[in-house]
């Protein structure tokens, strides 16, 4: 196989929305730092990033939009644009920093595109509710939607997108809500519970596109087991169907327990058996293509840098052992700039991630939320929604 692709720079540390806001970028920096320390980047050529052209921005975002991001550092606020908001304050490069994100997934789509690398990863990517003409949820510029697009245009036909995120991935479905040729799949927290109120069973697609939008919603609360019980009953009969040509995952980690935005209850070690599953699924279905994207995230010190550095090293096939200590120069480096911080001692949280499949005549929590997909999607692709061999 021919090595993976990942994307890295620290200029993109620049997309910053600045004091106390949660999308602070010293993660994606602790989480370089982390994946050095353990030797998973030993001897990777980290690609470095050019801001994406307004043309490639167009591919999803309008032209008064752009025109409104790159004023606004002069202006001042612009809420019919959803600039200046609390989520999304106007920062000194705003559109420079948005654009480099964009550039830094397209890079990693134009790899796979080339026959340069099968799989890449960019952790500083997956902006997926950024919407065509409003900045949303942290997110100016939607990188994950934009690098989908230009796939379409450079020689793939079917492209399965699937957000791990707790939020749900509302950027990337309302750009393909209604292209037969992109399957958006998104596992959230529920939307009743959880902004942005979106991502119920029933949204589809439109347009003959319908089937192509599939979103679980989740309880609050939900655990590593409940949350692979229902990736397992939706996702891997939709991909086998869907026979995408490349797989596209946003993999967001504010689903964990600690992350002060959310709800869900993941762990670490949870994080950890997605990634792999992941790569199982983009080898079985996809030709082995597979980009990753970061997302959302904002326990930074405990969760953040250790979750993607299993992200990085999976993409890598350098698999990190759960049972591995963090490295004690990263961890003095926190403890000088955090002395109150509490480190975890290793790359786990020391759960256990079995689960008991879908179908077992069991009624957990996540089963309302896998048998309303199933009964709105599968149909649609020919399954069964009720037979758990579908």
């Amino acid at each position: 196989m021919r090595a993976p692709a990942v994307v890295w720079d620290s200029s993109l540390l620049g997309y910053d929305l600045g004091g106390e806001h949660p999308f602070n970028p010293v993660r994606l920096e602790l989480t370089i730092r982390l994946a050095t320390g353990l030797g998973v980047l030993d001897g990777v050529e980290l690609l470095v990033p050019d801001a994406a052209g307004e043309d490639e921005l167009r591919r999803v975002h309008l032209d008064e939009y752009i025109e409104a991001v790159r004023r606004a550092p002069m202006t001042g606020a612009d809420f019919a644009h959803g600039l200046g908001t609390e989520d999304n304050p106007v920062f000194t490069g705003m559109h420079e920093a948005s654009a480099l994100v964009v550039g830094s997934t397209l890079l990693a789509a134009r790899k796979i595109a080339d026959g340069e690398a099968t799989r890449a990863v960019n952790i500083a990517g997956g902006l997926h509710h950024a919407m065509p003409g409003k900045a949303s949820g942290f997110c100016v510029y939607n990188d994950c939607s934009v690098a989908i697009s230009w796939l379409l245009d450079h020689g793939f036909d079917r492209v399965a997108y699937v957000d791990t995120d707790v939020h749900h991935g509302d950027g990337v479905q309302t750009a393909f809500y209604d292209d037969p040729r992109v399957l958006t799949v998104s596992l959230h927290q529920h939307p009743f519970t959880l902004w942005p109120g979106t991502g119920y069973s029933a949204e589809i697609g439109k347009g003959g596109a319908e089937g192509t939008a599939v979103n679980l919603p989740l309880p609050p609360g939900t655990r590593d087991g409940g949350w692979l019980r229902a990736f397992e009953a939706v996702v891997p009969s939709l991909l086998e169907q869907f026979q995408p040509q490349i797989l596209v995952t946003q993999c967001g980690v504010d689903s964990h327990e600690e992350d002060p935005l959310a709800d869900l209850s993941l762990s670490v070690d949870g994080h950890r058996a997605i990634y792999r599953r992941l790569r199982e699924l983009s080898e079985a279905h996809a030709g082995g293509r597979w980009i990753a994207v970061g997302g959302g995230g904002y326990q930074l010190i405990r969760v953040v840098p250790r979750s993607w550095t299993h992200l990085l090293a999976t993409v890598l096939d350098r698999d990190v052992d759960p049972a591995t200590a963090l490295p004690p120069d990263w961890v003095a480096s926190i403890s000088r700039a955090a002395p109150k911080a509490e480190i975890p001692p290793g790359m786990s949280d020391g759960r256990d991630t079995t689960f008991v499949p879908w179908g077992d005549g069991a009624d957990e929590p996540v089963d309302i939320a896998i048998r309303d997909t199933r009964r709105a999607i599968f149909p649609l692709h020919g399954l069964d929604p009720d037979d758990p061999r579908d």
